[in-house]
Order: C-alpha cells, then structure tokens, then sequence
C-alpha cells in the first residue's frame, strides 16, 4: 500500500511538471531571457535564493526530470565557480541518492524476484565486487544519462552510502565543466557549445583512467609475483599438462585439437582414479550385483525366486575385463595419435615456466612451457584410527586388486563411511554375499540429500542386508586372538565389530604434495586456491578438477579442464570465467539418487523460498512394466513461476532421467517448456513431463476455470 501510495504521488508530480508546460522554464533560451531578473533576485536575497535553488535542484535529479543541466550551467551564473560547484555537487548528489532509494524501494524486491537465483545472481556477485568501480567510471562521463544510473543502480544490491561516496566524487569533474560554462551563460549560443571535441576526448580518457588504473596495477603485481623468476626467451611447449585423469585428458585433448604443442605427464596409470579404481569398475561391480539381486527377487517378473550361482573370480575378472575394455579411450597410443606428447614419470614444477620430468630410470628430461594445467585428482582419505594399519585396509584405489585374489567375497566386510562410496560399494558387496557393516558418524548416511532421500536410501541398503551404525564414531581397530575389530562408540558406549575387510570411504583429497607448489608459493588448503578462471597465483598456471575443487566428479573435472585449456592457450585474448550454475551427480545405488541445483535441505539452510512439486514413480506406466515403481521426482522452482532451482530424483536410471533437468537449468527453461516437449510412451523420461505436469496441475487459474465452467455449461444450451 505504502509502494502504491507513494508511486502515485511521484507520477502525479511529475504529470504536473509537464502538464503545467514547467520543462519550457528549464531550457537555454528561457533561462538567458530571464537571467536579469533571476540574477537581481539573488543580489536581493543571495542565502535564500542559494537554499530554494539547492532544494530545487534535489527535486529535478530527484524526480529525473529535464533540466538538471540548465540548472547547473544557472548555478555557475548566480553564484560563480566556487559556491555554484559546491551547491551542484552535493545538491545533484543527493537528489540522485533520493532516485536511487525510490526505485530501489519501489521496484528493486519485483526485479529481484523476477530474475532471481542463477540469472542474477551473477550480477550480484559483480555489483558486490565491482559495483562503485563501474559506478565510478560511469560517473565521470557527463554524457551518460545520470538519471539512468541512479535508476539502474536502485535495482542492484550496491549498498547506499557507497552510491552517494562515489557519485559525488565521480560527478565533480562534470559539474566543475558545466557550472564554469555558466558563468559565460549569457554568451552561450548552444549547449553543444560547452563539450567541445577536445573536452569530449577529455571525458572520454577520463572515464578509461580507472580502467587504465586497475590494469597498470594488474601489471605491477604480475610483476612483483614473477620478480625472482627468470622467464625463458623461448618454450619447448605450449601447454604441459600434470596428470592424465579425466581432467588432464581433456585438457591435453583440446590443446592438440588447437594445434598447440602439449606434453601430458603421468607417473601412473593412464584414465586416473575414474577409470582404474573409481567410476568404472564400481558401476561393472555394481552391474553384477544388481543382476544377483533380480534372479533373487525374479518373482517380481513372473519367474521364480533362485539364489544366483557365481563364481566371485568371475565377477571380479569381468571388472578387470570392462577397465581394459575402456582403457584404450585414455591409452596413451589413443593421445599420441591425437598429437598430445605423453610421458610417463613424476613431474615437479621447478619455476613458474620450467617442469621436470623423473622417469622411472632415474633419467630427468627438463622442459619448458608457457602455460601449465595441474590436474593430478584426489587419492582416498584414510583416517588416523589407532592401529588401522596393524588390520589393514582397503580404499577404493586398492580394492579391485585385492578383490580379485579371492575365491569369495569377503564374509565380514566393514564399510566405513555412509556417503555415496560408501553406500554403492556397501549395497553391491551386500548383494554379492557379504556380510556388510557401514558405520557412519552423521545422524543419517548420504548427509547432503533431503532427509526422505537418506532415509529411502538407508531402508534400500537394510533390505539388502546391510547394517547400519549411523550416528556413531569410530574409535579404534584392535586385533585380538588373531581375529580384527573396529571399535565405535554412540553417547560413550562402545561397541566391537568383527570383520574381516575394513574398507575406507570417508572422502578423497586432493594432491598437492610433491609438484612444487610450495616452492612457488602457491597457495592450497583442501584444494588449490583459484579464482573464477583457474588462475591459481601466477595467471599462466592453472588447476582443474578434484585438485580444484569444490567437486570431485569426472564430469566437473572435464568441465573445468575445458575453460583452464581455453584460458591457457587463448587467455591473452580473451578469458573465460568458469559457468558452475548447473552441477548434477549421481549416487549409483540402488534405487539411484540423482540432482542438479538445490534440494530442500540446502534452500532451507539459505533461507530461499521456493515451491516444491513432487510426482511419485509409483504412477509411471514404463515404471511400472519394469518392476520398479520406486522413488520420485522432486522439483523445487521459483514461488508462482516455472523456473526450477533444483530438482532431485530417486528411482530406476534417475541419472540418466536428470539430463532433461539440467539442459533446462543451463539454458533457463522452465516447467512449461518440458511440459510441451513430446515424450516418447512408454519411457521412464515421461517422468520429467509429468512432473512438470503436477506443477502445472497446481498452478491451474481456478478463477478462470470457474468462467470457462460457465461458459461450456451456457453452450450446451
């Protein structure tokens, strides 16, 4: 009401101005006819006339009515260059704050919600950084509309008393020009008579001074970074890229694909953790199992319930067999072919443009290059348990190797860790015939889902024979009479478990010892330290994927090697700021955990409102011809609009079923939009369309179908 009152009263001012023809006494030609009179009224009352001239001035910036300039070059007429510029400088500067206040009171929470979340938030984020340096150099070029500025600017986050500091010292240097043109008002024939080329040139260099400012200080502290280094006259390469995972491939894949001299070094196997104790061989494993799991409950198919005869050899060989079947996509012929010069040894990064190479011989090749791309992954986290290493221990690296050396799975097998590691290899093992314990120390497992995802997820794992310890932490491993035990305790009480295998999956971190970013200053702490174009301290050295972090997927990794390349080889030219908007993942249990953007846990942490829709797989015919109607989609969007700012799905193949949701995120695509789009029936991707179905349900206009009611009702006769 307030708003409404208070717009209404500034267009009624404003309506009158122009409908009273008021605008006609703020033009150059009324303005010299009337000098004379104004200027005795001065000389009568100069302390009143100043005040009523400085209130007027507030009003007409204020208002963002015409004649702001007439009354500046008025200024400099009645009271000369001093006292005009004083009066002018505070008297526009306040009355451009009183705009500025305006449109952020009356239309800045409309457009921020009207764009809000990623689209904005990127605007946001620069007004917060930058905001009184754009507004600074805006300011100190009188021929941008000022109104406009103060305007705009009431829309954006940038904090009130930094507008007003720097608007009042931006505009300085335009008032002190047109308030000096006053003074010879009587002679001025044009307003173009004041900014004469030369002046305009002026203005123009003027406003590149902050531009110029920020890029001679960019200058300086490259070159107080690379002082103690000495830069060679010439490189070897382009581009040396450390570690030949998913991130180093892709680097070095763009690189040779621009034709630029790149060299890839790795000191072990080809495909990194993805391929050789990650992604691949956990989803063959996963595979197996799963298949275990069906002839188990073939009931559900119409077949009869048998207990699966494997050999577990088998199945670890089959594991063995799909990494050597994948393995010629990241081999290092494949590279070679493709032009990427590969070598295999321990690389150390000697100065900013100097890598040396350790070949398993001992030999040291010594290399030069212009830029460098760090993407050595993550190993698994082992934590620092009591006498962990008197049992032993696997990790996912060490896994498939030990695995394969058994006839059987391992009877007693101990996971510890409940995030998604831990839960895709506790379920698969499970379900393979082992007897599994995960322990967890959070109250619940797969702590960054929704409660309801945990919780599904939890119920999957003890159908399957898994037991739970969640909320409770482990103290120590003991061997007692030859046999091993993990030690945890809940509220003080301890508990032994016995097992046989005790498997880490607590977490990953990031390599980051033994390349020589200490030495080069480099800074790291879980990860190394980037900014938005994966510059790490000096601008021509870059980290991409699990050594960059926030993510640790392969997808992420790949992701970001692409702007590190980009910039590396192109950056001179033109930079590119990392887009990580739209990040999904998936947890490959069964049934799958898949998300892209916020759940409801995260948006109720960060305070975002938003409006959740939900659609039940229970209701998907394919999802029911396939004997798995379990899980849902859950969609969170913007209150009252389509735009999704998240969406989680639980349920047969839910990472496959998230790509349709992330294409719409990245390209701001709203529920209408899949809700349009046919699908084909009967396909576990109508999910998604009826999903946006049940938003559309919700959002029906129950008034206008009250009328159209009436209106078929009078139709019919």
């Amino acid at each position: 009401m307030k708003r409404s009152v208070l717009a209404l009263s500034l267009a009624l001012l404003v309506g009158l101005f122009f409908y009273f023809d008021l605008q006609q006494l703020l033009t150059l030609d009324s303005v010299r006819e009337r000098l004379a009179g104004i200027e005795a009224w001065r000389a009568s009352a100069p302390l009143t006339a100043a005040c009523l001239f400085f209130m007027g001035y507030i009003v007409v910036v204020a208002l963002s009515l015409p004649g702001a300039t007439i009354m500046t070059l008025l200024a400099g007429a009645l009271f000369g260059l001093v006292t005009g510029t004083i009066i002018v400088s505070f008297a526009s500067s306040i009355g451009a704050l009183l705009a500025f206040l305006v449109a952020r009171y009356l239309l800045r929470d409309t457009v921020q919600t009207k764009f809000d979340g990623e689209r904005l938030q990127t605007i946001n984020e620069g007004i917060a950084r930058d905001g009184a340096f754009y507004l600074f150099t805006l300011r100190l070029i009188p021929l941008f509309p000022f109104f406009l500025i103060n305007l705009l600017m009431g829309l954006t986050t940038i904090r009130a008393t930094t507008f007003y500091g720097v608007s009042q010292i931006g505009m300085l240097a335009g008032t002190i020009v047109y308030v000096n043109a006053g003074t010879e008002l009587a002679q001025l024939e044009h307003l173009s008579d004041i900014l004469s080329p030369s002046l305009l040139l002026a203005f123009a260099m003027l406003g590149l001074l902050p531009w110029l400012a920020r890029r001679v200080v960019a200058i300086m502290q490259q070159r107080r970074i690379y002082a103690r280094w000495q830069k060679p006259a010439r490189f070897d390469r382009n581009l040396i890229v450390i570690g030949a995972g998913a991130g180093g491939l892709v680097s070095a894949y763009i690189a040779a694909a621009v034709k630029a001299k790149v060299t890839l070094i790795e000191a072990g196997k080809m495909g990194g953790d993805c391929l050789n104790g990650g992604c691949v061989p956990s989803k063959a494993l996963i595979r197996s199992a799963k298949l275990a799991h069906q002839i188990r409950h073939a009931d559900r198919f119409g077949l009869t319930n048998s207990e699966p005869a494997f050999s577990f050899k088998q199945v670890m060989a089959r594991v063995h067999a799909v990494i050597s079947q994948v393995a010629p996509h990241d081999s290092i012929e494949r590279y070679t072919a493709l032009g990427v010069e590969v070598l295999q040894g321990y690389a150390r990064i000697m100065d900013p443009w100097t890598v040396t190479v350790t070949h398993d011989n001992g030999e040291v090749q010594r290399l030069t290059t212009r830029s460098i791309v760090i993407a050595t992954g993550a190993r698994p986290f082992v934590p620092p348990l009591p006498g962990i290493d008197a049992v032993g221990y696997l990790t996912s690296d060490t896994l498939w190797d030990a695995l394969a050396k058994l006839d059987q799975p391992p009877k007693r097998l101990v996971v510890l860790g409940g995030g998604p590691i831990g839960c895709e290899l506790a379920q698969c093992m499970a379900r393979l015939g082992s007897g599994v314990t995960m322990i967890e120390m959070a109250p619940r497992i797969m702590i960054r889902e929704d409660e309801e995802v945990s919780a599904l997820a939890a119920r999957a794992l003890i159908a399957d024979g898994v037991r739970l310890f969640t909320n409770h932490k482990a103290l120590r491993c003991e061997i007692s009479e030859g046999r091993k035990y993990i030690v945890i305790a809940q509220s003080g009480e301890e508990k032994r478990i016995e097992f046989d295998q005790l498997l880490c999956a607590v977490g990953r971190t990031a390599r980051l010892e033994g390349y020589g970013l200490e030495e080069l200053g480099i800074k790291s702490g879980r990860t190394i330290s980037t900014n938005a174009y994966l510059e790490t301290l000096y601008p021509h050295i870059y980290a991409a994927g699990d050594v960059a972090g926030p993510w640790q997927f392969t997808h992420t990794a790949a992701h970001q090697a692409w702007y590190a390349t980009v910039n590396a080889l192109f950056g001179h030219l033109k930079r590119f700021k990392v887009d990580d908007r739209v990040i999904p993942w998936s947890t490959f249990i069964d049934p799958e955990v898949a998300r892209v953007g916020l759940n409801e846990q995260e948006a109720k942490e960060k305070g975002i409102a938003c409006e959740v829709t939900r659609y039940d797989l229970a209701d998907l015919d394919r999802a029911i011809t396939d004997g798995a109607a379990c899980g849902f989609v859950k969609i969170l969007t913007v209150p009252g609009k389509d735009r999704i700012l998240g969406v989680t799905i639980v349920g047969e193949h839910a990472g496959e079923l998230l790509a349709e949701f992330v294409l719409a995120m990245k390209h701001n695509l709203g529920l209408n939009r899949i809700l349009a789009t046919i699908h084909t029936y009967p396909t576990w991707s109508e999910a998604g369309k009826y999903a946006a179905g049940e938003w559309k349900r919700a959002h029906a206009p129950q008034k206008l179908l009250r009328w159209l009611a009436r209106y078929h009702a009078w139709r019919r006769g």
